[in-house]
């Protein structure tokens, strides 16, 4: 367990993009394994957006820090870090981080990097950004989240393609010494690295032909080495305990109740595990905000997206204190107390 706390570092905005095609799981679902009604009552997921294969991650997040520099107002030779926090690169190399300073027109004078997290991975960024900020020596840093998960996906795959869906964002992050505490409580537990996995394609098992055969793995689960693979029950199990355990523990450190908290952000897994998490912290309907509906499992990304899609007038028009929670792959959780104050919240991008 690490407990961090850090100062003088405020979120002052946040965006989010996602690319424009949009795949229905009553179309997909029903085609396919039969019953979508049952599927779209637990996961709560009826459509999500899958990236063109000219469309990566860092498309997604550029589009959103664009918007975001723009509409704070920033000079782009103000901005002294970018995190870049993803599981689908462009590149196995160089690093995307990289690649997306020049995109973005920043100064030489900006540090980059790139953290290979997913479900987790806001949270996680966001205490490694923060950490290299609080000191003043960096001003103005960009937390930039996302991923194109549909493209590790099979479309056979049942029990991952209809669950994941692709998006972008970017948190703005700024040095001030009079900001609120930001506290995170971040955990990993690598036994259980093989829950969710690509287990081919990588040094440790690199590509031969065989990758990219498709083979069955059990009813409506078809798919190759290079695919997503995921035991959802083992994933449920992790979840359900975790997570509150997590949330409990932060808000118990910090002095902070549960019930006053505005908004208890969760990675957006699927409904009725999030809704087990929620019933477990004995948490209102309208504390957890949901994305799932619309945009599925956006991995790291999806704590951002919910914010924009889900909280855009609160954020902007108030102060309000919050938890992020993120749980999944590696496998890796973490939480995160902070609060936002009347923050820039850019409308939803829709990539073209």
């Amino acid at each position: 367990m690490a407990f961090l706390e850090i100062n003088n570092v405020a979120i002052r905005g946040i965006s989010a993009s996602v690319p424009p095609q949009q795949v229905e799981n009553r179309d997909i679902y029903q085609q396919s394994w039969g019953d979508v009604e049952d599927f779209m009552g637990t996961t709560g997921i009826e459509r999500h957006r899958n990236s063109t294969k000219d469309i990566c991650s860092s498309d997604l997040c550029v589009s959103a820090a664009e918007v975001l520099i723009e509409k704070l107002g920033w000079e782009k030779d103000s901005i002294g870090a970018v995190v870049f926090v993803t599981q689908t690169p462009d590149y196995l190399e160089p690093a995307t981080s990289c690649i997306i300073q020049n995109r973005l027109g920043l100064s030489i004078d900006c540090m980059t990097l790139d953290i290979s997290l997913g479900c987790s991975g806001w949270v996680h960024a966001f205490s490694v950004l923060s950490a290299l900020m609080q000191n003043g020596s960096i001003k103005r840093g960009l937390l930039l989240a996302g991923d194109t998960p549909s493209k590790n996906c099979s479309v056979n795959d049942k029990s991952t393609y209809p669950l994941f869906g692709d998006a972008g964002t970017a948190t703005a992050l700024e040095y001030d010494e009079t900001a609120s505490k930001v506290t995170f409580l971040l955990n990993t537990d690598g036994e259980g690295y093989k829950v969710i996995i690509i287990p081919e394609g990588g040094y440790r098992n690199q590509v031969t032909p065989d990758s990219l055969i498709e083979k069955e793995h059990g009813d409506g689960i078809v798919s190759s080495g290079v695919h997503v693979s995921m035991d959802g029950m083992s994933v449920f199990s992790f979840a359900i305990s975790k997570a509150p355990k997590s949330i409990k523990g932060i808000v118990e450190k910090a002095g902070v109740d549960l019930e006053k908290l505005d908004y208890i952000l969760l990675h957006q897994a699927n409904l009725f595990m999030n809704e087990k998490i929620r019933k477990k912290l004995k948490l209102t309907p309208e504390q957890v905000p949901y994305s799932l509906k619309d945009y599925g499992n956006t991995s790291c990304a999806s704590i951002p997206l919910t914010m924009v899609t889900e909280c855009k007038e609160k954020l902007e028009s108030s102060k309000l204190t919050n938890v992020g929670c993120g749980f999944g792959i590696g496998l890796s959780w973490g939480s995160v107390l902070f609060e936002t104050d009347h923050i820039v919240v850019p409308d939803l991008i829709e990539l073209s």
